[in-house]
């Protein structure tokens, strides 16, 4: 196994490898150790990886339990003051410091971000719009839901410079001091064009992208992912993802990857592998 990881570990020493964390793999105790463990040795053979969390199940857990209602519009999050308030408590104060006390136990030196640390994340207040044939547009209003106008690297590279894992919470701001939620994804995909990374990873609960048939794509492009968000192909919670994806390539992050956060060690099996798992995305 060692043997087989040698050209990787060439190919990506001294580059940069943003992932995203989230999912099961978040949950499970094993997957969470393993995880790190991952992430630490990434760090050892001389890759910069960057974390960028989710955190949605723990934020729906904390609203519930002081009883404030949740509201979905096209898989967002409608959040007001009070939800914002809970957001950025549940993910930058709980989640983002579980992950790097991780990885710090694991032997690394991790330290937590939000948008808010050195601006990390600029944003600005999403629009969503919903067009239908037969009734006019519909405009939606999500409260405090953001999306990244820009990344303030001079932050990143400043830790990574002196071998810190920098570990990353959505939570984005504005010019007036906002706060907004910004999904993870997103948020992973600005942070790895910014970065100019040499890969990106987004752990889901899947194993990768599905065909209509339900069989995996072990690989496809940017314009046969774009093709399979407008035929219908992919559905669901994948949509945003690969608009993710195609953002990142866009912006010029070599290849991206999808790919199972429930297998164990998943990080290291698509980087150091010969066949890898998940769904690859190029140019």
């Amino acid at each position: 196994m060692i043997i087989e990881m040698l050209p990787y570990i060439r190919e990506f020493a001294g580059q940069t490898v943003v992932i995203k964390y989230g999912g099961n793999a978040m949950i499970d105790e094993t997957l969470k150790q393993s995880f790190a463990r991952s992430v630490v040795l990434l760090k050892y053979v001389g890759i910069n990886p960057i974390i960028v969390h989710g955190g949605g199940p723990q934020i729906g857990q904390m609203l519930k339990a002081l009883n404030i209602e949740s509201h979905f519009r096209q898989g967002l999050r409608v959040t007001d003051d009070a939800t914002m308030d809970v957001v950025e408590m549940v993910l930058v104060g709980k989640v983002n410091k579980e992950i790097v006390n991780l990885i710090n136990l694991a032997g690394g030196r991790a330290v937590g971000l939000s948008g808010k640390d050195g601006m990390l994340i600029r944003a600005e207040k999403k629009e969503l719009a919903i067009s239908r044939d037969d009734a006019p547009t519909e405009i939606i209003d999500l409260g405090k839901v953001g999306e990244v106008t820009s990344i303030e690297t001079s932050v990143l590279k400043s830790l990574m410079g002196i071998g810190v894992i920098p570990v990353i919470a959505p939570v984005g701001v504005d010019d007036l001091g906002n706060t907004y939620n910004i999904n993870a994804d997103s948020v992973a995909g600005a942070v790895a064009g910014a970065m100019r990374a040499k890969r990106l990873h987004l752990l889901t609960d899947v194993p990768g992208v599905l065909d209509k048939d339900k069989k995996l794509i072990p690989s496809m492009t940017s314009t046969q992912a774009f093709q399979a968000i407008e035929n219908g192909v992919v559905v669901g919670g994948m949509i945003p993802k690969l608009q993710c994806v195609l953002e990142a390539i866009m912006a010029g992050v070599e290849k991206v990857h999808i790919i199972d956060g429930r297998v164990e060690n998943c990080v290291l099996l698509e980087l150091f592998t010969t066949c890898g798992i998940g769904t690859e995305i190029t140019r």
